[in-house]
């Protein structure tokens, strides 16, 4: 059952410019390279793997901390993620000698485990649902006595999310469609209102895995859905449900969501490595799958490829010809 909706305003393009100049030079600028694939699609990727932790969330997690200012350095940061999340405002901490919690699924992979642990950030693991609850209330009652930064329904993570656009229409002006992984809608919504404040024509799209996708369900009923969640290998996207907030946000702004299968995930994984020698997590590989179905569209497309941080194991069996 969905719980009662948070009040979010909607981000605007200046809270976006101002998330810019306040994260460069502590964020990468991720360089745009075309897919080398034997076809008349003219599709780009927009490489935000190539982040200092592996995702893209560095963006929002610099920008969250910059703006919590003297108050993180003294109570502390904390936030709920399967990985990427954590990682990044671990990350970001570090750097400003902040202390970091993260409230992390007990399913969440190794490698983004060790990777939170070596940016010095303290481990909460408990069930996915429990991670769901602190999503859905934005608390988490041990943790209370430091400030929480929610991994995407936070006006400070989406204007950092948003800087994405803003880079992909400098690069790509003429871009027609950007395909964006879904996972609770900050990434989306960022993305799309620069995209949109920016150039309106351009189609924005999500993109779910068949095991779970709430924002093609909410698009299908027309108000935010949940779904029975199934866990997979792609584990940055796909929720249980969509916050009302983040449907508000998100509805007018896109075309809809793409919902792929979990085989054409894990082929766009070995499309990359073996056509670009680009690793991506799940996640960031589902942007390149829903492109290939064709849904969304011709002309020139960029994918985001959101993150590349997947299990060593995981990725073998990919490369294998199998899907883990």
């Amino acid at each position: 059952m969905l719980t009662t909706k948070h009040i979010l305003e909607p981000t605007t393009i200046t809270q976006i410019e101002q998330a810019s100049g306040r994260i460069r030079g502590s964020v990468l600028r991720t360089p745009i390279v075309r897919l080398n694939i034997d076809s008349d699609m003219e599709i780009y990727l927009k490489l935000e793997n190539l982040q200092p932790t592996g995702s893209f969330k560095v963006r929002g997690a610099s920008n969250a901390i910059a703006l919590a200012g003297l108050a993180a350095k003294s109570r502390g940061v904390y936030t709920c993620s399967a990985g990427n999340m954590a990682q990044a405002l671990a990350w970001q901490a570090k750097q400003n000698g902040i202390s970091c919690s993260a409230v992390v699924p007990d399913n969440a992979p190794e490698t983004k485990l060790e990777a939170i642990r070596r940016f010095g950030a303290k481990i909460v693991q408990v069930s996915f649902d429990e991670v769901w609850k602190v999503v859905t209330t934005h608390r988490y009652g041990p943790l209370e006595a430091s400030i929480f930064i929610h991994p995407f329904s936070d006006p400070r993570m989406i204007a950092g999310n948003g800087t994405i656009g803003m880079e992909i229409l400098e690069d790509i002006p003429e871009v027609d469609s950007v395909v964006v992984p879904f996972g609770g809608g900050g990434l989306t919504a960022g993305i799309a209102t620069a995209i949109h404040e920016r150039k309106p024509g351009t189609r924005v799209y999500a993109v779910e895995p068949e095991t779970a996708a709430p924002l093609a369900a909410s698009f299908s009923s027309g108000r935010a859905m949940e779904v029975n969640r199934i866990p997979s290998f792609v584990d940055g996207i796909g929720g249980k449900s969509v916050l009302p907030e983040m449907w508000d946000m998100v509805r007018p702004l896109i075309q809809g969501s793409i919902v792929c299968s979990l085989k054409e995930i894990a082929s766009a994984i070995r499309l990359l490595v073996e056509r670009n020698r680009i690793v991506a997590e799940g996640g960031g590989a589902a942007s390149v799958a829903a492109t290939l179905t064709g849904e969304a569209g011709r002309g020139k497309i960029v994918c985001v490829v959101s993150g590349g941080n997947i299990d060593t194991a995981r990725l073998e069996t990919i490369l294998s010809g199998k899907v883990p």
